[in-house]
């Protein structure tokens, strides 16, 4: 059965925003190429799109030799405008944006451990608001918040998890009590920070592959056939709590300590850089401790192979300087790869994904020199081709992944077709 006219000019007006979305500005000769509908559709398409404020002209295509520069059209950003957050045990982000997700305004607080519940939420709060005023936004249409632990598949609700902060769940609801005309949705912390490297970062092109969260602690997040996996109770990727040789016990049903976490989670890796001789002591150092232990360990590995390759960036000291920290350096990352593998093979002999993501501040700080080394290590213990990458985006992926999410929900929103 045919759609009816107006069914028509509705599916073609969403058709044509998507390719605005996603190209940017076009001239209406552009979105006729695109779309392959006649020039009187779109004609009417834009002139309807404009009268509902939704494009605008926004500038002239290239000079033309007859006649008048053709006009550009795009969304018009200001029409909604977003926030996300990055809520952490130590504390808050928040980015606010507009609708095609430029950043308007950001900030972020610290919440001390000894912070209790109530104040605690009302920092974070006034700090959404206070970034709301930078950004010179009237009010929120939808809200994104990345938060740490399990959220219940059927309320779409973060649930009580021991370990994490009282405030985390509280935050929520308060913010939608808060701002009561936006739209607010929590998702886990690692899961967005997955789906912001399958759009905007090193996972672009894949459709399967798992995202190795390292930071305070661990984590990981599934993509499927292009789709995020969240299990039947929301815990997909829950992999602190896997059973691992090496470590003094088995996790619990309320503890991870003596899972993988307790390998590869901020403190152990510090610890471990403590058995060879490494500590960074510099308080400026990036935020978790581990990503600038693992950090520093790769500069040290860097300068002596930049020395033995003689292009005189060997370091301050010299071009010998620091070869037996390096040598410290170099068998730390190769104990920390061999401890990363542990979770990694588990991953690659359960789900065959092709591709794992070393996530987090950590893993972007170990780079592509400790992936590498893990890649070997999967090499040797798998069948399974896996190839291992570092985070593009680091622990700034959550937020990012909170602002796409937070994009796609309001543009779905406000671009969809009218009621037939």
């Amino acid at each position: 059965m045919p759609a009816s006219p107006s069914t028509a000019r509705a599916i073609n007006d969403r058709l044509a925003l998507r390719l605005l979305q996603r190209e940017g500005s076009l001239t209406a000769a552009q979105l006729k190429q695109l779309t392959g509908l006649s020039r009187p559709t779109v004609a009417d398409l834009v002139e309807r799109l404009t009268d509902a404020g939704l494009i605008s002209v926004v500038g002239e295509a290239g000079e033309q030799r007859r006649g008048p520069n053709a006009k550009l059209y795009g969304i018009v950003a200001g029409r909604a405008h977003l926030a996300a957050l990055d809520v952490r045990t130590e504390g808050v982000s928040v980015v606010v944006s507009d609708l095609v997700g430029t950043v308007l305004a950001e900030a972020s607080v610290p919440i001390g451990g000894d912070t209790g519940t109530g104040p605690a939420v009302e920092q974070a709060v006034a700090l959404v608001e206070r970034v709301v005023k930078e950004a010179a936004a009237d009010r929120l249409h939808t809200v994104g918040i990345g938060a740490p632990g399990l959220i219940d598949p059927a309320s779409g609700e973060l649930r009580d998890s021991s370990g994490l902060p009282e405030w985390h769940r509280r935050l929520v609801a308060t913010l939608q009590e808060r701002l009561p005309e936006a739209r607010v949705s929590v998702e886990n912390e690692t899961n967005l920070a997955a789906l912001a490297e399958q759009r905007a970062g090193v996972a672009a092109d894949r459709d399967t592959f798992v995202l190795l969260w390292l930071g305070h602690g661990t984590g990981a997040a599934v993509v499927l056939d292009g789709a995020l996996r969240r299990g039947a109770s929301g815990g997909t990727g829950e992999i602190g709590f896997l059973p691992v040789p090496g470590t003094t016990g088995l996790p619990s049903a309320v503890d991870c300590e003596g899972g993988f976490h307790s390998l590869a989670g901020s403190a152990a890796i510090v610890g471990l850089a403590g058995e060879y001789g490494l500590t960074v002591e510099d308080s400026s150092a990036p935020e978790p401790h581990a990503a600038g232990v693992v950090g520093e360990a790769v500069t040290r590995v860097a300068r002596v192979g930049n020395a033995e390759a003689g292009d005189g960036r060997s370091g301050r000291d010299g071009p010998t300087a620091g070869l037996g920290d390096a040598a410290s350096a170099d068998r730390f990352l190769d104990a920390l790869a061999d401890r990363l593998a542990i979770g990694v093979a588990s991953v690659v002999a359960l789900l065959d994904p092709g591709c794992v993501v070393l996530g987090g501040e950590v893993g972007q700080a170990g780079g592509e020199v400790l992936a590498a080394r893990v890649e070997k290590r999967i090499r040797q213990m798998s069948p399974l081709a896996t190839v291992v990458r570092p985070s593009g985006l680091g622990g700034g992926a959550v937020l990012r992944g909170a602002l796409l999410t937070a994009r796609d929900a309001a543009q779905d929103e406000l671009f969809a077709p009218p009621d037939r």
